[in-house]
């Protein structure tokens, strides 16, 4: 015992003197530099702040000055350089490094055989070997890396983090991703950034877009349009028209927070920022049990999910905005993203912002001459985003997020009374959508992870109508705020089955308030529901066939009522080249909106959002199904899909009936049913597309007279070419058209054009919707050019036209009485955007 601790306190002490050796081995990179300058009779220029905190070991005495200097560069991230045989610099640019990995997965620690190692920029890259590792010689210090691996969340990493003077590997863990089986199945799809997954939904990749015709940028609720039986019949984002469907049965999302407003400029721009939005998930049919709340399509926007401690951002300017963005790394396991744009309308009338004022407020107040009042109008728009980004450990991760959206339009009038002063007026009309979400997501085993996600949104509509001729003051507010939790948990029995289940809750309450001043009249109306749901599903993926089957059971406490709502997506292999896809969904949706017509303020026309009441506004649902076959053969796709919707508990407030409809209240439905088709054809330099869809879509209200007529948005041929190619490395083009049916319209009676109801004389229109427009044709093209403005900021040119042959479309046609005569109807077009350029200019780093 005795000789046992004596030989632990030996034992002990030789730890300490080897411990005393090996850290008296590092000495201050300042006393080795005296020491060179000395031993050499050299000077090295260095800046202090480089080299105050480093330490290495001495280089051996009888090194050369030049083996010395190459010793310094192997030990240390600095790059030292001999000038002469007299003068050495000391600096942190333009220098290379060696660095290896070793890449890991998260669940066992295990090695990733063949993991792709992409070092951006400078187009080197490798892959891991039989133990995981990775070896990458002369790399950038400065130089970021990719690291993938397929079923894994890819990391970024800086490459001066893998460097290491003892030349020791660094363990790289990569995290199991949840949506693992929900492959890719076409990589690009009409244009590089566009993708299809297994289930069918298209995602956008933001990252990796390449352009489509007349598009400056990513717009994110643009790009969709592009997909057969997405339509937007007055070409307006605020408009999108889904098989059929309405904008507002559009459920629409951003980091799970659900958004109620979506565009600038009253739709003509996307209000989402495409530079932190990392994918775009549009799901037509076969939705994931998950999402409920929009019974024509989900658009779920998701941003950037992964710390990584690279400093990287970017801005931009075009004839409309200027934006930026940031990614800053705060700490190894903490980041922050912020994004902001705004309208330079204000310092910068632009030809652009010219069209698009003229296609916004046509046949308004606004635009309206008069002799007897001088009249101003000032509009702008801006938005922003945050997103903070914390992962615990390996395991659990947070994320907190906002998004605030604003429009804002001030209209003035002023006019010289009989005494000869001036009287002014001053309108003003306000959209917000700001929101608010966080989620932690958290691994508990190998098998079993949970995402508990909360959110809320606010939106308001704010509007003042003061007007001179009758000194009358009208205002409109519209107000919703929503809350929500949800509750997802996976369940990976093997790699080929998941499961799912869930909880959601939502609390939705709203506000619609009007006063008038003369006559005085106010009504101030509030509503508040409750929803909670259940979802479950089970996603197989296996050889040849793809399955997902889920079931949602909503309850709405208000009105104690049960939904259930199943799903299914199949697909199905045939062969090598065809597959057969079958989808179905049934979906229920709480909230509408109602249309307030041009005469209500200004004339520019705006939509409130209501909620259901299960009477005079039922509960919308919808039941619907599709199948079709897919061929897929040396990058040529060609798919062909017939659908059949229908969709009760629709409302006439909500459809902006501009005939004899347009202001009675009655519930009904409408029936979609087509066939969509599209063929593209991918390589590595160019893809080239044509998709055409045919669709019929009619109402039904029973207590109309017909009860049966075709829908505001009854196209029944869309057809649509596009061309994009890669004219060298950095040099883009893409060329497309459209060309669809012109939407439906009714006339007034020949020889008997208005009526009197009351006191008041109203247009006497026919058959509703019996008219059709003229055809709609559009041609747009853009040209991008990338370009290097040094090593690490990289910058883009790009130029777009919309309507580049000044097509004249119109795009909506009413009527309404002539003022001079009451007997007499004068019909109103509006048309679409004529020739429209527009340029950008964008850096990144």
């Amino acid at each position: 015992m005795v000789l046992n601790k004596w030989l632990v306190y030996l034992l002990l002490c030789m730890g300490c003197i080897c411990y005393g050796q090996n850290t008296a081995k590092k000495t201050a990179l300042t006393e080795v530099i005296v020491s060179i300058e000395k031993q050499f009779d050299v000077k090295f220029s260095y800046a202090v702040e480089d080299i105050a905190t480093i330490a290495i070991e001495k280089p051996n005495p009888s090194f050369t000055l030049q083996e010395t200097i190459d010793y310094l560069n192997s030990k240390t991230l600095l790059n030292f350089k001999a000038l002469d045989n007299r003068y050495v610099t000391v600096s942190v640019l333009n220098k290379t490094i060696s660095i290896c990995g070793i890449v890991l997965s998260n669940e066992k620690k295990s090695p990733l055989i063949g993991a792709s190692v992409v070092v951006n920029d400078i187009g080197r890259n490798t892959i891991t070997d039989q133990n995981g590792k990775f070896n990458l010689p002369n790399i950038p210090i400065n130089a970021t890396l990719t690291i993938s691996y397929l079923g894994f969340e890819s990391r970024q990493l800086a490459a001066k983090e893998l460097f290491s003077a003892q030349n020791n590997c660094k363990e790289i863990i990569l995290s199991t991703k949840n949506e693992e089986l929900n492959q890719v199945l076409i990589n690009v799809y009409l244009t590089p950034g566009l993708q299809k997954y297994l289930d069918g939904s298209t995602v956008l990749n933001t990252k990796k877009f390449g352009i489509l015709p007349g598009q400056i940028e990513p717009d994110i609720l643009q790009s969709i349009q592009v997909l057969p039986g997405v339509e937007s019949t007055n070409e307006s984002i605020a408009n999108i028209n889904v098989r059929g469907g309405t904008n507002d049965q559009n459920l629409v999302l951003w980091d799970n927070i659900k958004m109620y407003h979506s565009g600038h400029f009253f739709g003509l721009i996307s209000a989402y920022n495409p530079n932190l939005t990392n994918k775009v998930i549009v799901s037509k049919n076969g939705t994931s049990a998950e999402y409920s709340d929009g019974v024509s399509s989900t658009i779920n926007m998701q941003t950037k999910d992964d710390v990584t401690t690279v400093f990287s951002g970017g801005g931009g300017i075009n004839l409309i905005s200027a934006d930026a963005f940031l990614e800053i790394p705060i700490t190894k396991k903490l980041e922050l993203h912020i994004s902001g744009r705004r309208s330079i309308t204000d310092l910068f009338k632009s030809p652009t912002y010219t069209k698009y004022f003229e296609r916004s407020f046509q046949d308004t107040e606004i635009n309206t001459d008069s002799n007897q009042k001088d009249t101003s109008s000032d509009f702008y728009f801006y938005d922003y985003t945050a997103k903070l980004l914390f992962d615990l450990n390996e395991k659990h991760q947070f994320r907190a997020n906002i998004i605030g959206i604003n429009n804002a339009l001030d209209y003035s009038e002023r006019r010289i009374t009989n005494s000869n002063e001036t009287e002014s007026k001053v309108s003003n009309l306000s959209q917000k959508n700001i929101g608010y979400g966080g989620n932690w997501k958290g691994q508990w085993s190998p098998k079993l992870s949970t995402n508990l996600i909360t959110y809320f949104s606010r939106y308001n509509i704010d509007a003042t109508d003061y007007r001179v001729e009758t000194d009358q003051r009208l205002t409109e507010a519209n107000e919703v705020l929503e809350t929500g939790v949800k509750l997802n948990t996976y369940y990976k029995t093997n790699d080929n089955l998941n499961f799912l289940f869930g909880y959601q809750y939502n609390e939705t309450g709203m506000l619609n308030q009007t006063t008038v001043s003369a006559p005085f009249y106010s009504s101030t109306k509030k509503d508040v529901l409750l929803n909670h749901a259940l979802f479950s599903e089970v996603e197989y993926n296996k050889n040849n066939t793809y399955l997902r089957v889920g079931l949602r059971l909503n309850y709405f406490q208000k009105f104690e009522k049960f939904l259930v709502e199943p799903r299914i997506n199949i697909r199905q292999k045939l062969s090598n080249q065809f597959a057969l896809k079958l989808e179905g969904e049934f979906k229920n949706q709480s909230t509408t909106q109602i249309v307030d017509f041009e005469d209500d303020f200004l004339g520019v026309e705006k939509r409130r959002w209501v909620l259901v009441t299960n009477k005079d506004i039922p509960i919308a649902t919808s039941k619907q199904g599709s199948f079709g076959v897919e061929f897929n053969k040396n990058k040529l796709n060609i798919e062909a899909t017939g659908f059949y919707k229908i969709v009760d508990g629709i409302t006439a407030s909500n459809q902006g009936f501009y005939n004899s409809f347009q202001f009675n209240n009655a519930n009904g439905s409408y029936t979609a049913k087509g066939l969509e088709f599209l063929a593209n054809k991918t390589a590595y330099q160019y893809s080239v597309w044509v998709s055409y869809t045919f669709s019929t879509n009619d109402y039904k209200f029973d207590t109309f007279t017909p009860s049966t007529f075709p829908n505001n948005v009854d196209i029944r041929h869309s057809v649509s070419l596009g061309f994009y190619y890669n004219i060298f490395k950095n040099l883009k083009i893409a060329v497309g058209g459209i060309w669809r049916n012109g939407q439906p319209y009714t006339k007034p009676i020949v020889d008997k054009e208005t009526i009197q109801k009351g006191n008041n004389t109203m247009v006497n229109y026919g058959s509703p919707n019996s008219e059709n427009l003229a055809d709609f044709m559009r041609l747009d093209a853009s040209l991008n050019y990338n370009f290097n403005l040094s090593e690490s900021i990289k910058a883009s040119f790009t130029m777009g036209v919309i309507n580049a042959t000044n097509q004249n479309n119109v795009i909506n046609r009413y009527y309404k009485v002539n003022p001079n005569d009451s007997n007499d109807a004068v019909q109103v077009n509006n048309k679409s955007l004529g020739l429209t350029p527009n340029i950008s200019f964008r850096v990144n780093f």
